[in-house]
């Protein structure tokens, strides 16, 4: 089993790698196992859990689904399909890194998601930095870590603070950088200043994919845009049927 996490683990970290500008990595979000076949059905190479999506398919709101029940849900994901999966955790629900890393590769995840935030309010970030060093310890090669930035949605959505944060989280050993909620007309300025691979939040009324890769994106995710627009179209059916 493990052998298998780290192949899928290569293979995920190598499509972030040698990527043109206008193609960036596409990783849909599933919210569980059936939405996770559909995509990997319609040829994507790898997918990426949105916590806010899972926690609306469990009846939570954003931020209170309760740890065990979302690793049971990503490891659900993970066996429907044999795409590599990166999972969103949050914030680390408290968890210890070796731990963390643990319940991650138990589940099956080849990645994870991390924030820098807690309760909307923005860590210190040179703590946070060693937490993620820690993290990248314990996982070694059998993890991609994405550190979130959370400066544009909690912060005071300065781009050179991002740059700043991006910095310490690279240095500690993460993988990618997720400046989430960053407008699209900064992108040039966090790609020129970020070293490693950039996460863009997409919205599927905003820039397209090949858009968002000319401006910066190394990949691109949709957060919960995907499973909110699949629940609007069960809605509108069920309006339908009455």
């Amino acid at each position: 089993m493990v052998s298998e996490v780290v192949s899928k683990a290569e293979r995920f970290r190598a499509l972030h790698h040698g990527r043109v500008p206008g193609e960036p990595l596409v990783l849909p979000g599933p919210w569980d196992a059936a939405s996770a076949r559909v995509f990997v059905d319609a040829g994507f190479p790898a997918l990426a859990t949105p916590s806010a999506g899972v926690a609306a398919s469990l009846g939570y709101e954003d931020g209170a689904t309760p740890a065990d029940e979302m690793f049971a849900a990503v490891a659900r994901i993970v066996r429907a399909v044999d795409v590599p999966v990166s999972a969103d955790v949050e914030g680390g629900y408290g968890i210890a890194p070796k731990e963390l890393v643990e319940r991650l590769l138990e589940a099956g995840a080849v990645g994870c998601n991390l924030e820098d935030s807690d309760g909307g309010v923005l860590k210190d970030a040179a703590r946070h930095a060693d937490w993620l060093a820690e993290v990248r310890g314990a996982a070694g090669g059998q993890l991609f870590v994405n550190a979130r930035v959370d400066v544009f949605i909690h912060g005071d959505s300065d781009p050179e603070r991002a740059i700043e944060r991006a910095a310490l989280y690279v240095a500690a050993g993460a993988d990618c950088v997720y400046p989430i909620g960053a407008p699209s007309d900064v992108l040039p300025l966090l790609r020129a200043g970020i070293q490693g691979p950039v996460n863009v939040l997409a919205r599927l009324d905003g820039p397209s994919m090949s858009e968002l890769g000319e401006l910066g994106a190394t990949r691109v995710t949709f957060g919960p845009g995907l499973q909110r627009r699949s629940a609007e179209a069960v809605r509108e059916t069920a309006v339908g049927l009455r």
